[in-house]
C-alpha cells in the first residue's frame, strides 16, 4: 500500500508541481508532499556515466550509450545545470533504474512512491516494430513524468507535421506556436503549453493507480487513467469532463466533479 508520494520539482519547465501534488492528494490516501528537483536531491557519483548509457543513440537501434568523454561531460553539466539539457532521448527504463539507484535504502520501498517530474525526453523499445517510441510515462519506481514527452510521444494530427515541414522549408526554423494554433485542425499541446500542469495531474495519478493496485492504464479512452497514443485523446482524457470513468471516478473522483 502506498503511504507516500514524493512529488519532485522541475524548474526548467512550466509544470507547477504544486499544484499537481494538491490535486493528487485531494484524491488519494496518501501523504503527498513536494520536494525539489530529484537530482538535487538524490545523486550518484555514477550517475552521468549512466544517463550517458542510456541514450538512444538510432531510431532503429535497440542497442543505446555513448560513452565517450565528451558525453560524459555533457551529461555532468547537465545535472549541475539542467537548462544546458536537450535534444537528448533517453532509454526510460535505463533512467529508471538509475534513479531508483539513487534513492536512499530507506526510502526505496513501493510504501513511498517518487514522481520526479523530468526535463528529459524518454523512451521504450517496441518489439513489435523495432524501433523507440518517446513515452509521457515510465511506470514504477520512480515513476518518471516526462514534460518533453507530453509534448512529443502522443500523435499529432497529420495536418501539423505538413504544415511544420512546411515552414521550415520556407523559413528553415519551426513555426511559432500562434502558426500552428491557427492553421492546423485538431487540438493538441506543444513546448511551453500552458495546459501542461492540467494534463500532467492524470499522469501523477497513473503513476500512484499503477503503484497501488497493479493496474496499469483504463482502456476508457476519456478517463484520466487512459494511456493516450494520440493528442486528441490525451485532451480528451486529461482536459476534459468527466474526469473519469464510472468505476475510477467511484475511486478517485470528487463530489464536485461530474
Amino acid at each position: 500500500m502506498v503511504d507516500r508520494v514524493m512529488c519532485y520539482r522541475s524548474p526548467t519547465t512550466v509544470a507547477d508541481v504544486d499544484e499537481i501534488a494538491d490535486w493528487l492528494e485531494a484524491r488519494v490516501d496518501a501523504d503527498v508532499t513536494v520536494r525539489d528537483r530529484f537530482l538535487e536531491e538524490h545523486r550518484t557519483d555514477g550517475l552521468a556515466d549512466r544517463f550517458a548509457a542510456a541514450r538512444v543513440t538510432s531510431p532503429y537501434d535497440r542497442d543505446t550509450g555513448n560513452t565517450m568523454l565528451g558525453t560524459i561531460r555533457y551529461e555532468e553539466r547537465a545535472l549541475e545545470n539542467p537548462d544546458r539539457e536537450g535534444g537528448v532521448l533517453y532509454d526510460g527504463v535505463q533512467m529508471q533504474r538509475a534513479l531508483n539507484a539513487a534513492l536512499p535504502a530507506a526510502e526505496r520501498g513501493l510504501e513511498t512512491l517518487h514522481l520526479p517530474i523530468i526535463d528529459r525526453a524518454i523512451g521504450t523499445w517496441g518489439d513489435h516494430d523495432g524501433r523507440w517510441h518517446k513515452r509521457v510515462t515510465v511506470l514504477g519506481q520512480p515513476a518518471l513524468l516526462s514534460v518533453p514527452g507530453l509534448y512529443e510521444a502522443p500523435a499529432k494530427p497529420e495536418s501539423y507535421y505538413k504544415e511544420k515541414q512546411r515552414h521550415a522549408l520556407l523559413s528553415g526554423d519551426t513555426p511559432p506556436r500562434e502558426v500552428l494554433e491557427n492553421q492546423v485542425e485538431g487540438e493538441f499541446l506543444i513546448a511551453d503549453d500552458p495546459r501542461t500542469t492540467a494534463a500532467l495531474k492524470g499522469y501523477a495519478l497513473q503513476a500512484y493507480h499503477y503503484l497501488e493496485t497493479g493496474e496499469a492504464f483504463c482502456e476508457r479512452d476519456g478517463c484520466r487513467l487512459f494511456n493516450a497514443h494520440y493528442h486528441e485523446d490525451l485532451v480528451e482524457a486529461q482536459l476534459r469532463e468527466p474526469s473519469f470513468c464510472s468505476r475510477h471516478g467511484r475511486q478517485y473522483g470528487l463530489e464536485n466533479e461530474v
